[in-house]
């Protein structure tokens, strides 16, 4: 079975489209269509029902996808091992990270790891951590550093590194922050922009609203942390943001005594697949980097 045919079957069928599929493969769209039919020619079945511009699996199609990842991950498996023999750190690293650990955590590990390992080449996607999540599962990333899922299955272990305070906030003006202490249901009653439905972080505050039978005035949603500090800054909505984020010029904390709020912060892998001894350096690098944050050495 032709691996180039393989890869582009795969490409296809988490996008949606040949496409796409062609831009993620640095390919023209007719070179990836050659690979499927020559791939559906070997193997004497049809594996997407073209609908217009709608491709789906077919039965066969979902039936070789689980067997495709299979293969594909032994053969990375492989190489990687072939790689590690030598006890070099080097070649590529895959590491997909979320936009505010790529910002406000990482930079500082980058720095150092770059450093001790100038022969790695890192390639760093900026992804929200629940697609980060699937990169790793998937083995289209070795390492994620991310916001942790509540719970991690196997074949993912997840690595605690850092807590992350979570304050609600508002601009300094907002009725919220000037009219003393409150309760979750006055916020409740405020419109929030809130970081999407499928976020981790969402999750982690709706469960607190659901515990007091509340359900907060949701008029907005984005995954950019960044981009709801703006908006909450300008006096739209009220939202909860990591306390690394806020300032008291922009956005202020509110007077909610007795609630708290926070996510872990850290790295996951895939237990099951061969890690390249960069993977394994930079893993010993975030590591270290928790000993000294329990130690109190370091204030990050």
């Amino acid at each position: 079975m032709d691996l180039a045919n393989l890869n582009a079957f795969v490409a296809i069928a988490e996008t949606g489209s040949f496409s796409e599929a062609a831009e993620r493969l640095h390919l023209t769209q007719p070179a990836v269509s050659k690979r499927i039919a020559a791939l559906e020619q070997q193997l004497g079945v049809r594996l997407f029902d073209r609908l217009g511009r709608q491709v789906g699996l077919t039965e066969a199609g979902r039936a070789l996808l689980p067997r495709a990842y299979q293969i594909l991950g032994v053969l990375d498996d492989t190489r990687r091992a072939l790689r590690n023999l030598n006890g070099d750190v080097g070649g590529r690293l895959s590491l997909a990270t979320s936009h505010h650990i790529g910002l406000h955590r990482l930079p500082p590990l980058l720095r150092a790891f770059t450093r001790e390992y100038p022969g790695v080449t890192l390639d760093i996607r900026f992804l929200d951590s629940e697609v980060a999540y699937e990169e790793v599962l998937h083995g289209r990333a070795e390492l994620a550093v991310i916001t942790l899922a509540p719970r991690t299955a196997a074949p993912i272990r997840a690595v605690e590194i850092w807590n992350d305070p979570l304050d609600f906030v508002a601009a300094p003006e907002h009725p919220l922050a000037s009219n003393g202490p409150i309760t979750l249901s006055d916020v409740a009653r405020h419109p929030a922009v809130f970081p999407g439905g499928n976020t981790f972080t969402h999750h982690i505050v709706q469960r607190l609203f659901e515990a007091q039978g509340l359900t907060p005035t949701i008029s907005m949603s984005t995954n950019y942390l960044e981009t709801i500090k703006m908006m909450v800054s300008i006096g739209l909505a009220w939202s909860v943001l990591p306390r690394t984020m806020r300032d008291d010029d922009q956005v202020v904390a509110l007077p909610l005594p007795g609630v708290s709020l926070s996510r872990t912060l850290g790295y996951i892998f895939h237990t099951e697949r061969t890690l390249s001894n960069a993977a394994r350096a930079f893993m010993a690098l975030v590591d270290a980097d928790r000993a000294k944050l329990h130690s109190g050495v370091d204030s990050r």
